[in-house]
């Protein structure tokens, strides 16, 4: 086990660059497998999931080199075989095996993922897809069987809640079956737009991603001809906007696509961020006199949930009490009591709602990171508190934020990983 220790109190300074779309990251990797040539990504971010993937790639003997961020992913050997529990019990996103062996061999068993605790994230949208392709489906003992003996027909599918990963994995069962399939509500993040762009240059035909309405046309193979660059990550993006405006004193933040981040910047805005938005950067000043708001998460592009406990310690600094209403995942609050442990005065309800009220005067505590968003809160908290603060359950926090120590380090943070 690993712990973040850091030494707080120090205001930050300079640049930081974005690392590639984890939540993107975790879906072209299984995506990856779909195709009978040799696949290459750049701009991966440097995450425990990204290692966690390349097991249950090496389990069905396919090949993967990491390094640089690039990485080279070779398919065409491939095999099917049962995938090692531990990585896919760590890892909530390898539910994408499910859509894309569908896709490949029209059958799949995935041991049910694990993950973030965030509260029910049910899989009942990806088995209706599924199912509406023809195939069958049957859970037990912790595992989902999947089967289209006669193969994968095309179908009209209206996802009954908007769901990022039921879209997706969708999208990758279907880029085989025979017919056009329609998928309508489908989710409009960035990061299905990018799955699309890379099953599109591999010879898919995926038209409307990005809208509520995805379009299929099955084909016989994909072969990948170039190397496919990931999008940057915009719930880092907007941890780094967020640590800056709560403890910056001018920090530019490279590698964003602002567009991504518009319902985030404009709340920062509305407190009284001085934002500066330029074409691919985003500057932060030193902020003063902020104003309470209000935050509800919605599906893209309303305000993300990622982007709900990042952004928690800079609403301490506000002249009142913020509202948080968290309509995504309602229990998203294991946050809460590391940081009043740590001197934050915030509180929660049954309905969902957090209350965040003006504190100061944080102090170092030893507190847990109980996921990947909830320790990026208790890391700003301790950026900004007196003494020391022990982060302990760090690979949480590893598992979603590229090079964190050193890109905290060059912005003047004293955080170091130890041993527990």
């Amino acid at each position: 086990m690993k712990k973040l220790v850091i030494h707080g109190g120090r205001r930050l300074s300079g640049e930081v660059t974005i690392g590639g779309a984890k939540n993107s990251t975790v879906a072209l990797i299984p995506a990856a497998i779909l195709a009978e040539t040799p696949v290459k990504f750049d701009s991966v971010p440097d995450i425990l999931d990204v290692y966690n993937l390349q097991a249950i790639l090496n389990s069905m003997n396919v090949t993967s080199t990491f390094r640089g961020g690039e990485l080279m992913i070779d398919p065409t050997n491939i095999v099917e075989s049962e995938l090692p529990s531990t990585a896919i019990k760590s890892l909530r996103a390898s539910y994408y095996f499910m859509g894309s062996l569908l896709g490949r061999f029209g059958r799949a068993t995935v041991t049910f993922p694990g993950g973030d605790n965030i509260g029910p994230r049910p899989i009942d949208q990806h088995i209706k897809g599924f199912e509406a392709l023809g195939a069958t489906v049957h859970e037990e003992n912790d595992t989902v069987y999947i089967n289209a003996e006669n193969g994968l027909k095309a179908a009209r599918i209206f996802l009954d809640v908007v769901s990022v990963g039921a879209t997706m994995n969708i999208i990758m069962a279907a880029v085989h079956a025979e017919g056009t399939t329609v998928l309508e509500n489908a989710a409009r993040e960035p990061e299905i737009i990018d799955l699309a762009t890379f099953l599109n240059n591999m010879g898919a035909q995926i038209r409307g991603a990005g809208t509520d309405v995805i379009r299929i046309t099955g084909v016989k193979k994909l072969e990948s001809k170039n190397t496919h660059t990931i999008i940057p990550d915009r719930i880092e993006a907007g941890t780094y906007l967020a640590w800056a405006a709560a403890q910056g004193d001018g920090v530019l933040v490279k590698n964003v696509i602002p567009e991504h981040l518009e319902s985030f910047t404009a709340k920062l805005l509305e407190m009284g961020v001085d934002l500066e938005v330029r074409e691919d950067s985003i500057y932060v000043p030193k902020s003063v006199n902020l104003q309470p708001i209000h935050i509800k998460t919605a599906p893209f592009p309303g305000f993300a949930t990622d982007l709900q406990q990042p952004v928690t310690p800079l609403l301490t600094l506000a002249s009142g009490t913020s509202v948080i209403q968290e309509t995504i995942y309602p229990e998203r609050t294991r946050h809460i009591p590391e940081l009043q442990k740590l001197g934050v005065d915030i509180s929660n309800d049954v309905y969902g709602q957090i209350n965040v009220t003006q504190s100061s005067n944080f102090h170092g505590a030893r507190v847990s990171a109980a996921e990947i968003r909830a320790g990026a809160s208790l890391v700003a908290t301790g950026l900004m508190a007196d003494g020391i603060t022990e982060v302990i359950n760090a690979e949480h926090v590893l598992r979603g934020y590229d090079h964190i120590i050193h890109k905290l380090t060059m912005l003047n943070a004293d955080i170091q990983i130890e041993e527990e």
